[in-house]
Order: structure tokens, then sequence, then C-alpha cells
């Protein structure tokens, strides 16, 4: 299954996160540039509250390529047709197979590469930067970005300090969806730290109810439950050590994060199914499981980023009232936000696909999607009231108000042997370490080794 991180789907932001996701905090969202001050005859002009302007591109035909379906696919055709609108260009969704890399690689060798691709991972880019696929971002979306991004955003976008990508979708993969109920009847209450989640999953548990569902099926949930534990725990100095394999996953502070987490993992009944049960689960019956079944679902609480609220959507539960969600809690001085995203990248240079990038990097292409629900936008000028709900409001205002404090996923950092392969690797180690909780030492030593494989360098 692809990874949600990749398509749907970190420095700090500690307690303004939890207050914000408390609806305590709210972010004042604007929305500028001098969108009015060039010509109609120099530009398309903008539209009526816009904050950008386009140039006039009738005649001109652009293919985009991702690897987007369903809804997701639906939502970033309403933005492709807006800037069709915008500019008089015509604009084809080329739908793309996962690895993208590899099928962008046949459509170049085949001389049809789309104009614009969007790419779900740093090490994409710098991919396609690398193979001279892709084209420098022209002044017009380098200024956008710097209008409109924090510079963390901006800088994961570049390859040797040179921008290459918008980040157009990003997920926030720092929560934990409850099932309100349950908690009400446990007493239990949102926790702010670690301590305090094994406080509330005891009180779950003591109710009648599991307290986690995890979807070990899917190895990637479990680099991100690692993810978050080993950013607030070791901090963004070694999560950034570790991503680029400048330390070992047999530094003790890997040991520390693992033994964390097997504070729950280990409890096969804090575990719905237990590991064997975890194991067999894939992620959008991890998220369900938890929101059916009425007082007794098979669990109370799911870990995964914003885009759960999709598989929500799939029960009779309400967003909001019945599903309710929590930063995910400290595990050491601060919380942790990680993140992921996906970003626009030029491969045929010109006008038209400058021009697409810039209005991707505007507040006008994230809005028009941010209303269509399933979606959040790193672009710091959207306004708050363009999402569709409080929740998804609350978890926007999270991503933005920890401007260049976050870390990006470090598996989707990682080279794909190591962090993105199904049954290899870091999926496969931790689904090892889920089955066996006290083997700390013997999965360091094979993360390590695996590590070591696929970057090719010996930490």
């Amino acid at each position: 299954m692809r990874k949600p991180s990749d398509t749907n789907r970190g420095h700090r932001a500690g307690a303004a996160v939890a207050a914000l996701l408390a609806g305590a905090l709210t972010l004042t969202a604007c929305s500028g540039g001098d969108g009015g001050k060039k010509d109609a005859d120099e530009g398309g002009g903008p539209a009526t509250g816009s904050t950008v302007t386009l140039p006039k591109l009738n005649g001109t035909e652009l293919e985009v390529a991702a690897v987007w379906t369903g809804t997701e696919q639906a939502n970033f055709k309403k933005v492709l047709a807006e800037f069709e609108k915008r500019t008089g260009a015509k604009v084809t969704f080329v739908p793309a197979q996962d690895p993208i890399i590899n099928f962008l690689g046949s459509k170049i060798a085949g001389g049809q590469p789309p104009d614009v691709a969007l790419l779900p991972q740093p090490g994409a880019i710098k991919q396609a930067v690398d193979k001279k696929w892709a084209k420098p971002l022209g002044p017009d979306a380098v200024k956008e970005l710097s209008k409109n991004y924090s510079q963390g955003w901006q800088d994961i976008g570049k390859v040797d300090g040179k921008p290459y990508g918008v980040y157009y979708k990003a997920a926030n993969k720092s929560l934990i969806w409850y099932n309100a109920p349950v908690f009400e009847n446990a007493g239990a209450k949102e926790p702010k730290t670690w301590a305090e989640l094994l406080t509330a999953a005891q009180a779950v548990y003591d109710s009648g109810v599991t307290p986690f569902s995890v979807g070990g099926a899917d190895g990637w949930t479990l680099t991100d439950w690692f993810e978050n534990v080993y950013l607030s725990q070791a901090g963004p100095e070694k999560y950034d050590q570790l991503a680029k394999h400048e330390i070992k996953w047999t530094d003790p502070s890997v040991k520390q994060a693992l033994t964390t987490l097997a504070q729950i993992w280990g409890k096969k009944d804090y575990v719905a199914g237990g590991a064997d049960g975890a194991l067999q689960t894939e992620f959008p019956a991890s998220v369900t499981q938890t929101f059916t079944g009425g007082d007794q679902p098979k669990a109370a609480m799911v870990y995964e980023g914003d885009f759960a609220q999709v598989n929500i959507g799939e029960t009779k539960a309400k967003v909001g009232a019945d599903a309710k969600v929590f930063p995910f809690p400290s595990v050491g001085s601060t919380a942790p936000v990680v993140s992921g995203g996906d970003a626009a990248v030029i491969l045929k240079d010109s006008k038209g696909a400058q021009a697409l990038a810039t209005f991707l990097a505007s507040p006008d292409a994230a809005t028009v999607q941010a209303k269509l629900g399933g979606y959040l936008s790193p672009n710091k000028n959207v306004p708050d009231s363009a999402y569709p709900n409080e929740t998804q409001r609350t978890i926007a205002k999270a991503l933005i108000k920890s401007g260049d404090d976050f870390r990006f996923d470090m598996s989707d950092q990682a080279p794909q042997a190591f962090g993105g392969t199904p049954g290899k690797g870091e999926w496969k180690d931790l689904q090892d370490f889920l089955k066996n909780p006290k083997d700390v030492a013997g999965t360091q030593a094979r993360l390590e080794k695996d590590a070591a494989a696929a970057y090719g360098n010996g930490g």
C-alpha cells in the first residue's frame, strides 16, 4: 500500500501545538502581494480576491503528473481548472504510478516528460535534480515561496541551495485520534505528556476497551510512531543526524526510543489483537475499527496524521464530536511536529510551467483545495477560514504555528531501500520489533545493518 504521507499524508512546537489543537490559539492569516500592479496586457491579471498575477497563456498546453487518485485527484483538478481560468492555458492531469520517480524515468526515456510533477519526498527531488530532470524555479515562484512559506519549508525544496520544489501539500503527522465516548466513559483526559498518555491508556483499559489500534501490516505507520518518540526524546539535532545516518542506529538514543515504544507495543492487552493482530491490520482498518462498534470498539485511540480523517469519514463517527484529536504527547521536553508533503517540481522549463509553479506557491491555489477538505497546506497565508471544519483548522494552525520548528518524516528522507520498501529495511525491522518488543538490541543491530547497506556509509 502507498504511504499516505507521500500523497495524502520536524524541530519542535511543543506547548504551542497542544494549545492550538485545544483551540486556544488562532492564527491570523493574511493574503498579500502586488496582484493588481501588472497591466492586464502584460499578464492574465489578478482574479477577484487573488494575491498573484499570472501571465496570459492562451494556446499553452501543460501536463501535470502525480500519484493522486479518487477525491484527492478530483480536488486537485479543480485547482488546475482555476489556473486555466486565470491564464487561458490547458492543463492535463497525468495519473502516475508509484514510485513516481520510476514512472517519470520511463516518460523521460520516451521523450514525453510531464511539464510539472508532484514529488513526495525530499529524496525524490534530489534524485530528479541529480538525473538532470528537474529545472530550477524562476524568480516569480521564488518570490511567492519567500512570501508565503517559512524558511524550513523553503529549504526542504532546495537541492545544493537552489530552489526546485514548491511544497503544495503537507501532512501533520503528530496527532492521535481518539473515540470521544470511550474516553468519556473511562474518565480519561487528553494527555500532554507520554506519562499522561500511559495513564489515559490504563483508564481506557480498566473501562474494558483496548487502548490502541496499530496498523502494523503497513510498516510505515511504525516508522511514524518511532519518529515522533525519537524527535521529542532525542531532540532535533540527533533526529537530523539519524535521518542522514551520521549516527548509527545502535546509538543509545535509539535504544531509549525503542524502549519507550515498548511501553505500549510490549503490553499485549494495550494493542488491538495483540502484536499478531496489529501485524495483520492495514492502516485504513486501524482507523475504522477505532470508530465502529458502538461503546465497544476494538480500540480507543489510533495514531496517525491529519489524513486519518478520510478513513474516519468511512464510519458513522463525526469528526470533532465522536472522533477527536490531540497532538502527539511530549516524550522529552517538547512535543514533536513531524510532517510530510508533496512538492511541485518543473521538468520542462517554460513560461507556462513556471507560471503553474508560481500559482501553486500562492495562497490562491491552496485555498481552492483547502475548502474542499482532506487537504493541508504549509502555505502560511492560506486563510484559516478556508478549511471546512474546526478540527481541520486547528490541525492546519498547529502546522503553521510551528514555523521552522518541524522535521520532515525521517523515513521519507532515507533511501527507499531502507525507509520506503514493504517487507524490507526499517519497515520490516520495526514490524519485527512490534512482534518482539523485548529485543531492543537485536532490533538496533538489524536497523543499523540495513541502514548502512542502503545509505552506503558506516554511520
